[in-house]
């Protein structure tokens, strides 16, 4: 028999006290203790409210949990959500219209329309129906499916008993009620985010040629290899992240420390939220969830904690189909014909006809004509491309977010990813109470060897994989299936003991490059290329990140507050390696003047001082940034990174090569040129504080926003809109988001500093729609309460009891 902890009991009586206390003075009348009663479905949570809107879900099992969790997450995001889940159910162009594009958060769909006809096609075909039946370990658990039957009653619960202030739904006909699927389905779409996500334009619309329908010009194969490698790369992704956990031989007490700085975006339904999830004697977790899930994606409890960064495996691949001559919808694999699967689906659209199309479906996956409008992959009367992707087959992630959760060590985090196997494009990294450290790319991935690579790859696939590690294999052949390791949980799929692992490093750290250097002294190798590469030039980031941390670990002694001042130091690699050459090449310039792109004589001396001076950081008060920022993005993107330095990358000095600025590009003057004429045509000084030019908007107030964009390097990345009739960089479309800093000091509570960069509501009318946001641009951080004394000694506390 489980009998009751200290912790439960403590829980008790701090709410009886309060209850009693409501006429006490030393609380805010709102949080004086007076319990809220909003109803909802027989279930039933108690929501401590704390500063910034925090809130701390005390429940008595999984579905009591997961209707806080969706109560919490509706009061804070409710247009956000009822937004997204228009999405899953394929309701878009409805409300909206066909050609209106989605916020991009839950599939790469350009317009309402394609978006539609594809979750409108995984709903008729009920496919998330099929992965909630399954029984785990391939499917969801029971905890799982009860947490999701939670969500959406607690989530119609808030809607039934509340009025929506936030001008974004208002008044809408489009927030409706959800259910169990609509839960579902939205953690479906984010499972295949990066495989058939990816692809949703060219899957809906894919059809069959016709006859009199022109022939494909031959492809070209190093083109299109470019053009997968851009696809696929993390410079032009808008989700990435910092993570470093170090051992306890870095620390001051030989306890681990974790640093998470994961890159999301700012808008849509890609955001974190922040909450404290707790089952007395079952679970306490605290840390940042993605809108719409019942688990907490990135965080900690009482032993362990845990961030992720975006990683570079390949989560698809392609089989190229050999046509019936006779028949472009029938394709043949080992000289037998196998027809297309027809989907037809019908779109509801505002104002006209409903829509109806055909999609084609295979063995391998739908038939997909392209990968967004640089990689076309035609279907003509002889060949077509099909898409796999794993993770269409994967509701598990919220499971392994549970494992983790529930986690006492490292190892129980590997052991929760080895029995989930649900993650699908995240790499892991943590640090344990004992002093252990992680780093894993556990991920769900088609099990593409780079034999079978080798033996079974199309003429395209030949140059795509090597390039990018997206492989195109030959459909036609039996041989070429992917096949299945002994311990995967699914067909297709690597199992665990595939997957890089660094186990207990001083450092383990990963900015969204490959495995290969989470530490420089104990480089990982022996994957395979769909896992990423070895042995190629780190992104900037990667670098600067790596000089940090392993400079951090060398001098030891490290406690939170050491990672807290790394996440906000805004050190900028580029500017270490350039700037000085910058400075001195610019002075050098005959007359003080450079040639722009238009072919106007610029007088830039003045900037050759501002570079000589700047600090090389991208805080708010640094004079130099935004003109070196301005600068810097236009020479990368002018001059080719094979021509930007004088000393080439080596892979025996991985960190610090390349290196040496080539200033005698002929983009280098031009980039410097242009940087100094589009400042002066806004109006900004060219030494003009960051903040004063970098900020964002809320309400009537400009807040400003320091960090940097993904080219500089800087680990606080930022990447912001830059509107010159605005004053410069306004909104930030995406960056540091929820930032923990996790430590322990050997008592019961972790030390933890916590901060959500963009806050907790997007509701403009809400306390907590820039509290947060102020404390980010000020570099002040939250202190966590995860401990009961902690929470019930909140001078913000309210209490709200949530029950049907």
């Amino acid at each position: 028999m489980r009998t009751r902890p200290r912790q439960w009991r403590l829980a008790v009586v701090g709410i009886a006290l309060l209850t009693a206390l409501t006429a006490t003075a030393s609380l805010p009348s709102a949080a004086a203790g007076r319990p809220e009663h909003p109803h909802g479905g027989g279930l039933s949570a108690t929501i401590r409210y704390t500063e910034y809107g925090i809130p701390h879900i005390l429940a008595k099992d999984y579905a009591n949990l997961g209707f806080g969790t969706g109560w919490a997450q509706a009061a804070d995001q409710v247009c956000t959500l009822a937004d997204g889940f228009l999405t899953v159910r394929g309701e878009r162009s409805r409300w909206f219209g066909p050609d209106a594009a989605p916020d991009g958060s839950l599939s790469s769909a350009t317009k309402n329309l394609s978006s539609d006809l594809y979750f409108r096609g995984v709903r008729e075909t009920r496919t998330v129906e099929k992965l909630l039946a399954t029984p785990a370990p391939a499917g969801p658990g029971k905890d799982v499916r009860d947490a999701m039957r939670g969500w959406a009653a607690g989530y119609n619960a808030w809607l039934k008993q509340n009025r929506i202030t936030d001008p974004a739904c208002r008044g809408a006909d489009w927030v409706k009620p959800v259910t169990t699927l609509d839960v579902a389905a939205r953690g479906f779409a984010i499972s295949v985010l990066g495989g058939q996500g990816r692809g949703i334009d060219g899957i809906t619309a894919a059809q069959p040629p016709t006859t009199g329908t022109p022939a494909a010009a031959p492809a070209d194969t190093s083109r299109l290899a470019d053009a997968a490698r851009a696809l696929f790369s993390q410079e032009s992704s808008d989700m990435g992240s910092n993570a470093v956990a170090f051992s306890g031989a870095a620390t001051a007490n030989g306890r681990g420390l974790l640093l998470g700085n994961p890159h999301y975006p700012w808008q849509g339904g890609r955001r974190f939220w922040q909450s404290q999830q707790t089952i007395p004697g079952e679970l306490d977790v605290m840390g940042g969830s993605l809108l719409g899930t019942v688990g907490v994606s990135i965080g900690h409890n009482a032993s362990v904690a845990w961030s992720h960064t975006v990683a570079t495996g390949v989560t698809l691949n392609l089989h190229q189909l050999t046509l019936d001559p006779s028949d472009p919808t029938a394709y043949v694999v080992d000289g037998k014909r196998e027809r297309m699967t027809r989907r037809t689906v019908t779109v509801p659209v505002s104002g006209g006809a409903d829509v109806t199309r055909t999609q084609w479906w295979t063995r391998y996956g739908p038939v997909v004509t392209s990968l967004g409008a640089q990689l076309p992959l035609p279907w003509t009367a002889t060949t077509a491309y099909a898409l796999n992707d794993p993770n269409a087959l994967n509701l598990r992630a919220s499971d392994t977010a549970l494992g983790f959760s529930k986690a006492r060590s490292t190892d129980d985090i590997l052991r929760a990813l080895r029995r989930t196997q649900g993650i699908p494009w995240v790499n892991t990294v943590a640090a344990d109470s004992r002093g252990h450290s992680l780093f894993t790319q556990s991920q769900v991935l088609p099990r593409i060897t780079d034999e079978l690579a080798a033996r079974c790859s199309t003429p395209l696939g030949k140059v795509t994989y090597p390039a990018s590690g997206v492989a195109v294999l030959d459909g036609s052949r039996g041989d070429c299936a992917l096949g299945r390791d002994k311990d995967a949980v699914q067909p297709g799929i690597f199992g665990p003991s595939k997957m890089p692992v660094l186990k207990d490093a001083p450092y383990a750290e990963n900015s969204n490059d490959s495995a290969w250097l989470a530490n420089t002294d104990r480089p990982l190798t022996g994957y395979e290329r769909v896992f990423g590469t070895v042995g190629t030039p780190r992104s900037m980031r990667t670098r600067g990140a790596v000089e940090d941390v392993a400079a951090m670990a060398g001098r030891g002694g490290l406690t939170v507050a050491d990672l807290q001042k790394q996440q906000f130091a805004d050190r900028v690699p580029a500017a270490d390696l350039a700037a000085a050459d910058t400075a001195k090449a610019c002075a050098a310039l005959p007359g003080g003047t450079a040639t722009g792109s238009d072919g106007t004589a610029v007088d830039v001396s003045a900037a050759c001082t501002v570079l000589a001076a700047w600090d090389h950081t991208m805080g708010t008060d640094s004079r130099g940034a935004l003109l070196f920022d301005r600068f810097w993005r236009k020479l990368t993107a002018a001059v080719g990174a094979d021509k930007l330095w004088k000393v080439p990358f080596s892979a025996a000095d991985p960190v610090r090569t390349p290196n040496t600025l080539d200033t005698t590009q002929p983009g280098f003057t031009r980039a410097l040129a242009d940087a100094v004429s589009e400042l002066r045509a806004a109006g900004i000084a060219l030494d003009a504080r960051l903040g004063e030019n970098q900020f964002v908007t809320r309400g009537a107030d400009r807040i400003p926003v320091h960090g940097g964009t993904e080219s500089l390097g800087v680990w606080n990345k930022v990447e912001p809109t830059w509107d010159p009739k605005a004053g410069g960089y306004t909104e930030v479309v995406a960056g540091s988001s929820y930032i923990q800093a996790v430590g322990w000091d050997g008592g019961r509570c972790p030390v933890a500093r916590t901060l959500l960069t963009y806050s907790q509501s997007s509701n403009p009318d809400s306390p907590h729609y820039s509290d947060q946001t102020r404390l980010f641009s000020r570099k002040k951080w939250v202190t966590e309460r995860f401990c009961e004394r902690d929470i019930l000694r909140s001078p913000a506390l309210r209490v709200v009891r949530v029950r049907g």
